[in-house]
């Protein structure tokens, strides 16, 4: 019965997404379209969509499967999101929006390539994208996996169903497909996680917020006392530094390159306000679909796969009707990530290497018209070739979804926040050096501390990098000679 409810409203969801595309179709037309749909959006729809992209399928499996597996320490997580990814977007997204009135830039690399004039580190910050290729492989392994236990398919068909349905809608419809197909999920995305929030204190509480979490709470210290610690030593919050590396981490994520195109999208950077706002209360709303990893641990504590425990516990405490509801919006999560990422990375091929580095400096040489046209088969094909590359990181499920995920984030934190915040919070231009050196050393920092094991968080891990990256920048900024008569 989920199976057919499930079939049932995916359809409908994907005709709804179907309609969007086809209007964004006709609105794509340059690649500035396709990038930053024309730097055209209002402040309500890019709030929706920027939360949207934040809340992957990350959020709606792999956080609550964090939750199952290590109970309430999991809250750092919701706090981190809530707090420090917020003040990341404040502090970075009103200076970013205010200098790309002057430099229209359409990506991240493409904007701290204009900012610093430094192709090296336009190209450079480009290929640093390509770690992002973990984190759509997450969201696609979250999707395979829904087919497989929903819909009794094999993770491999499941694996091949949501790499299509992703890549034919960003093929097609680019940003302003991506925004507004974002924006309708994330509204999915708050309904479906206050239902699955309420759900549990009914449950647990008869209708007592007290009751339900005492209840909860008792039935976790009969299983392990270790899910009622503040610090679980068996999760990525180990340790107050491993949580400190969680915040900072979480503050360069509001710098994601999908995230970053969304303020880049912005019409008027006056909403920007207005866009945080609707971002905020969106965010706030979704996350509290973590707590479903806590019920799932009371109910089916036995689960062998952490990442499964929300749809464990819809079956296990849903009516067919609402099951399928919440596992649509876990797809839908999926999709709101992924698309901005293929946006981004198809952006980077098209715009930051070929337009911006090979036309630019006469590599290649075309007419304005030639050039445009180029652009957008070369971001809409690199879309096919990403998805193929991201499938064959997940051909089998990771431990974890969300360690997959920070992956991408850290290493691509790792080399590009040092320049970023320099060129925030500076009054004047660090050399081009600088900026180059904080990319590569952030992002060497970030290897070794991976492949030498120093710090066991994966979050923490893309946190102690950033700090580096950093710091090379700021010291380098006040050591090399600085642009000549030029201020942020």
């Amino acid at each position: 019965m989920l199976s057919t409810w499930f079939w049932i409203q995916l359809i409908i969801f994907i005709l709804v997404m179907a309609i969007v595309i086809v209007v964004a179709t006709k609105r794509t037309k340059t690649i500035d379209d396709f990038a930053i749909s024309g730097a055209n959006l209002g402040p309500v729809v890019l709030g929706l969509s920027f939360a949207a992209t934040v809340m992957s399928a990350a959020t709606f499996m792999g956080y609550p499967g964090y939750s199952h597996a290590w109970g309430f320490s999991n809250l750092w997580l919701y706090l981190s999101l809530s707090v420090a990814t917020p003040i990341g977007f404040l502090t970075v997204g009103k200076m970013v929006r205010k200098v790309n009135t002057k430099q229209r830039s359409l990506s991240l690399p493409d904007w701290l390539g204009d900012y610093y004039n430094s192709d090296f580190l336009r190209v450079g910050s480009g290929l640093i994208m390509l770690f992002n290729l973990f984190y759509i492989a997450a969201q696609f392994s979250a999707g395979a996996q829904i087919f497989e236990k929903i819909v009794g398919t094999s993770y491999g068909i499941g694996l091949v169903i949501i790499a299509v349905i992703v890549i034919a809608y960003v093929f097609v419809g680019g940003s302003y497909a991506d925004v507004y197909t974002d924006a309708i999920q994330a509204m999915l995305m708050i309904i479906v996680a206050v239902i699955v929030f309420i759900s549990g204190i009914v449950i647990f509480g008869d209708g007592n917020i007290n009751a339900a979490f005492s209840n909860i709470t008792e039935n976790f210290k009969e299983q392990d006392g270790n899910l009622l610690k503040v610090f679980n030593p068996e999760s990525n919050y180990y340790a107050f530094s491993a949580v400190l590396g969680l915040f900072i981490i979480q503050f360069a994520f509001a710098s994601q390159p999908q995230l970053f195109n969304k303020v880049l999208s912005l019409k008027k950077p006056s909403d920007l306000r207005k866009m945080f706002i609707v971002y905020i209360i969106a965010t706030v709303l979704c996350l509290l679909v973590l707590f479903g990893g806590f019920y799932s641990r009371v109910a089916v504590p036995e689960l062998q796969n952490a990442d499964l425990g929300l749809l464990a516990y819809v079956e296990w405490s849903m009516p067919a009707f609402l099951g399928a509801l919440v596992v649509v919006t876990i797809l839908a999560a999926a999709l709101s990530t992924t698309d901005g990422l293929f946006v981004v990375m198809s952006t980077v091929f098209a715009n930051d290497i070929y337009r911006k580095f090979l036309v630019k400096r006469g590599i290649v040489k075309v007419t304005d018209e030639q050039m445009q046209k180029t652009a957008m088969s070369i971001s809409r094909w690199a879309v096919i070739v990403i998805g193929i590359l991201a499938c064959f990181l997940v051909l089998s499920p990771p431990p974890f979804l969300g360690d997959l995920m920070w992956i991408g984030i850290s290493g691509v934190s790792a080399g590009t926040l040092g320049p970023i915040m320099y060129a925030v919070f500076s009054r004047k231009k660090a050399s081009p050096r600088a900026a180059e050196a904080s990319m590569v050393i952030g992002l060497v920092s970030y290897l070794m501390i991976v492949f030498t094991g120093i710090e066991s968080s994966p979050l923490a891990a893309g946190g102690w990098a950033t700090c580096v990256g950093i710091a090379v920048m700021i010291i380098l900024a006040n050591v090399l000679k600085r642009p000549d008569d030029q201020t942020a």
